[in-house]
């Protein structure tokens, strides 16, 4: 054998031996996503609620950056070798799949119609239909921290580049003092604006809402004057003294506890009514929840004082028969909280017969409560009636009688259309 055949072997061997396991791995997983695209393509759980990834499939390498890159599991996998958009009801519009492909063959997109129409119509900035109006954060669909900062920060450097101050009139006035509205308000302080920051309620928005000691993912952020905070995971509390910090070094001033009731167009400039005051501006950011009024199930026994529709403190309930009603995220949290306690025993009910959109630490949390009996799923099953010490519950076998003591309802909230619509912002499912 000539020493050229030899080499030539020795290098096969060892390029075959570093490159097959990669590629073992490699077509395993993406054998895997072919059976999960198959089991959701054409349902609604491959149907975005959110914002999400669209892949421009001329561009995709197939190198996978954006599957290790998103945190939910399962959203995306690489099929045929492109990224291909496997499970959307699951996507919470993180971007970082955007974020890591390095071709740029993902562009994040809004829910389609259908999923989306109860989200405003908005422009590249942010403005709704109605000019001078723009909504950031939660209400637009854009939960998430990181990109709920970007938006405000966005939409305020685009109306500092139309505003042209007026004697007695505001630059911008921000309604909601959560995530969006404080880094709106610390872009506008940065640019000089004219602003006021009113709050219906008490600084922190949808987080005040959050399970006490609730992970919260978030990511890296860059809010204006402050500079930049590192976070990966955190608390509830921790989070909400980080606002605090912020505001305080800042001297950033919010008007809490005073309610936006209506806005109305006057000319070139918008009046803000408010349950206190009146305001005139040039420009409004709705910086809101989408939690808005708990929506009820409507059953007999609902008005009892044992029912509640969210939770700040798991540990408050011990030795208790505890229903649970939801199949999101806030619903299983709160269960996986309350079966963590002692001497409880919860049961969590859910209309389907699965969860369609969990983050995949909510589901392995959950598996684990099952399996030291800890916690009963119970799918395909509604709430008949609430009595003083016990639920009936509809399920595929019958109505069943369970021992309950409280019942907690997650069953989203009335979001506050009436009030979009009353301003004159149209929303997606008013498009024709």
């Amino acid at each position: 054998m000539s020493d050229k055949l030899l080499t030539i072997i020795i290098a096969f061997v060892l390029i075959t031996t570093a490159f097959l396991p990669y590629w073992i791995r490699f077509k395993r997983a993406e054998r895997k996503a072919r059976e999960k695209f198959s089991k959701t393509s054409g349902t609604e759980l491959n149907i975005a609620m959110v914002l999400h990834p669209q892949i421009e499939f001329i561009k995709c390498i197939g190198c996978a950056s954006c599957v290790k890159a998103c945190p939910e599991g399962d959203v995306l996998g690489i099929v045929d070798g492109k990224a291909t958009l496997i499970y959307a009801a699951k996507c919470v519009g993180h971007a970082l799949c955007e974020e890591a492909c390095p071709v740029g063959a993902i562009v994040m997109t809004p829910a389609t119609a259908g999923r989306g129409s109860d989200m405003p119509v908005l422009d590249e900035y942010f403005q709704t239909t109605v000019t001078g109006v723009h909504i950031v954060g939660e209400l637009g669909g854009m939960g998430l921290i990181k990109n709920a900062v970007s938006q405000g920060i966005k939409a305020i450097d685009y109306i500092s580049e139309k505003t042209k101050s007026a004697n007695g009139l505001l630059d911008v006035v921000i309604v909601g003092a959560g995530p969006a509205g404080l880094a709106a308000a610390l872009n506008a302080k940065k640019h000089q604006l004219k602003f006021i920051v009113l709050e219906q309620g008490d600084v922190g928005g949808t987080i005040l809402q959050y399970p006490r000691r609730k992970i919260v993912m978030t990511s890296p952020l860059d809010l204006p004057i402050y500079g930049k905070v590192k976070l990966s995971e955190t608390s509830k509390e921790a989070l909400l003294d980080l606002w605090n910090r912020v505001i305080e070094r800042t001297e950033l001033s919010i008007q809490s506890n005073e309610k936006v009731e209506d806005i109305q167009t006057n000319n070139d400039s918008l009046r803000v009514i408010t349950s206190k005051d009146q305001y005139q501006t040039r420009h409004v950011i709705l910086a809101l929840g989408r939690r808005g009024t708990p929506r009820k199930l409507g059953v007999p026994g609902e008005q009892l004082s044992k029912v509640a529709y969210r939770l700040l403190e798991a540990e408050s309930y011990t030795n208790s028969h505890i229903l649970v009603v939801g199949g999101g995220d806030s619903a299983i949290e709160a269960a996986i909280g309350l079966a963590a306690q002692s001497g409880n025993h919860v049961t969590l009910s859910y209309r389907k017969g699965e969860f369609l959109r969990i983050k995949e630490r909510n589901a392995r949390h959950l598996e684990e409560s099952q399996k030291h009996d800890r916690l009963k799923v119970v799918f395909n099953s509604q709430v008949k009636e609430i009595r003083e010490q016990k639920v009936l519950l509809e399920t595929p076998e019958g109505v069943s009688e369970i021992s309950n003591d409280y019942v907690f309802i997650f069953a989203g909230g009335e979001l506050p259309y009436d009030f979009l619509k009353k301003i004159g912002i149209q929303l997606h499912s008013q498009k024709i």
